[in-house]
C-alpha cells in the first residue's frame, strides 16, 4: 500500500475532510496517478449530499490530472505521461462500440455508484475499506487509480489546474455544443445558467462560429464573464419576459439552446426562445422530471434532447479540447480559481456556494515522494 492524502466523506451532510490514506497499487489495465489537480464539479457536490451513511466514508472526484507513476500490465498509459480522468465505461458494449462511450449500458454502476467499499476496495483509511471508485477515479486525493478507459494521455502536457476541467465541464459544454448539436455558423446559441458548463458553451458556440450567442444567467459577474467568453447578448432572468428578449438577441429565436440548470421552469424557458425546428439540449442534473410545453414542442417541431459528456469520445475530445487552449480558443485560465488541496473545504464551499465558477484544487508539492 502507498501513503497519500485524500479528502474523504466521514459524515453524512458533512464536507469532505483531508485525511491520511493508503492506496493499492495499480493491477490489470489500471494506472496509479499522481494527483496534481482535480476540479470540483456540481456533480461532485450534488451526489455527495446524497451519498447514504451506510456506505461511507467515501471519497468523490472526477476531474483530476496527473502523472502516471505506476502502471499495470495491461494499461495503455506509460509511467511519467501526463493523463487527463474523465468517465469511465465498459468499452464493450453496443454503445461503447458505436463511439458512444457517455451511453454505455454500465454507465451508472461504473460512474455514480463507486465500489463496493470492501476487500477489493482501492482505499483505506486506518486500515478500513473506503469507498471510492467514482467516475472510475476517486480523485479528491494526491493519489487515484483509473483504467485504460478513463484516463486520457495528453503527449503535449499543459498547466494541471486548466486540464482538470477538460474531464467532464468544459468537455460537456463545448461538446454538447460542437458533438451533440453539429452548430456552425448559421446557428444561433442560447444558453442558460452559465456555470462552468455553461460558460463553456458559450466558447464551444464561438469555436463552432455562430452567428449569435446569448447567456442567460441572474449572476451580474457570470453574465460579464460570459460576454468576455464570446457572448454576443446577455440576459439578466429579472428583467421580464426572457424568451422574448432571446427572440429579439437573436433576430427570430435561437436555433439551438442548452439548459444547464435542470430546473423545470427554466427548460419551459428555453423552449419558448427556441425557433421553430429549433433543438434544446438538457445537461443539467437536478430535477429528475419536468412539466413540458408539449403544444409548444409540436406545433413548433422542436426537438429536446438529453446529452452526457457533451456526446464525446474522451479519447478523440479531449486532445482536442487541449490543442483548442492552446490555439487559444478556450480560455481556460478564465474559469478556474486555483485552492490547495490541504483548505479543500475552502474550495469546497466555493462550490457549494457557487462564488467560484470552476474550483480546481492544486496539489502540494511534496506532499507524496511517490
Amino acid at each position: 500500500m502507498i501513503d497519500a492524502r485524500a479528502a474523504v466523506l466521514l459524515d453524512e451532510g458533512s464536507a469532505p475532510r483531508v485525511v491520511d490514506v493508503q492506496i493499492r497499487p495499480p493491477v490489470d489495465d489500471e494506472v496509479l496517478v499522481r494527483i496534481e489537480a482535480v476540479g470540483i464539479c456540481h456533480t461532485d457536490v450534488s451526489v455527495s449530499r446524497r451519498w447514504r451513511a451506510a456506505r461511507l466514508p467515501m471519497t468523490f472526484g472526477h476531474e483530476g490530472v496527473g502523472t502516471v507513476v505506476a502502471a499495470g500490465p495491461a494499461a495503455r498509459a506509460r509511467e511519467g505521461e501526463q493523463v487527463v480522468l474523465t468517465f469511465d465505461s465498459c468499452e464493450r458494449c453496443a454503445e461503447c462500440a458505436a463511439g458512444a462511450p457517455a451511453y454505455c449500458v454500465r454507465s451508472t454502476a461504473l460512474n455514480l455508484r463507486g465500489d463496493r467499499g470492501d476487500d477489493a476496495s482501492a482505499l483505506r483509511l486506518d486500515g478500513r475499506p473506503v469507498v471510492g471508485g467514482f467516475f472510475g477515479q476517486s480523485s479528491f486525493a494526491t493519489h487515484a487509480l483509473a483504467g485504460s478507459a478513463n484516463a486520457v494521455v495528453l503527449r503535449e502536457p499543459i498547466d494541471p489546474a486548466l486540464a482538470a476541467p477538460l474531464g467532464c465541464s468544459v468537455q460537456t459544454g463545448v461538446g454538447t455544443v460542437l458533438n451533440a448539436l453539429a452548430a456552425g455558423p448559421g446557428d444561433a446559441l442560447v444558453v442558460f445558467g452559465v456555470g462552468g458548463v455553461g460558460c463553456s458553451a458559450v466558447m464551444g458556440g464561438r469555436v463552432a462560429g455562430c452567428r449569435a450567442i446569448v447567456a442567460v444567467d441572474p449572476v451580474p459577474e457570470r453574465r460579464a464573464l460570459a460576454t468576455e467568453l464570446g457572448a454576443t447578448a446577455v440576459i439578466d432572468p429579472a428583467d421580464g419576459d426572457v424568451a422574448a428578449a432571446v427572440v429579439e438577441a437573436t433576430a427570430g429565436g435561437a436555433t439551438i439552446g442548452i439548459d444547464t440548470t435542470a430546473v423545470a421552469e427554466v427548460i419551459a424557458t428555453a423552449l419558448a426562445s427556441l425557433r421553430a425546428r429549433g433543438t434544446l439540449a438538457l445537461v443539467g442534473l437536478g430535477a429528475m422530471t419536468a412539466d413540458l410545453p408539449v403544444g409548444l414542442i409540436m406545433g413548433r417541431g422542436l426537438r429536446v434532447v438529453g446529452v452526457v459528456e457533451g456526446d464525446s469520445d474522451p479519447h478523440v475530445f479531449i486532445p482536442r479540447l487541449a490543442e483548442l487552449y492552446r490555439r487559444g480558443d478556450l480560455a481556460l485560465e478564465k474559469l478556474v480559481t486555483r485552492f490547495d488541496f490541504e483548505a479543500f473545504d475552502v474550495a469546497w464551499t466555493a462550490a457549494t456556494s457557487g462564488t467560484a465558477i470552476k474550483p480546481v484544487v492544486t496539489m502540494l508539492t511534496g506532499v507524496n515522494p511517490t
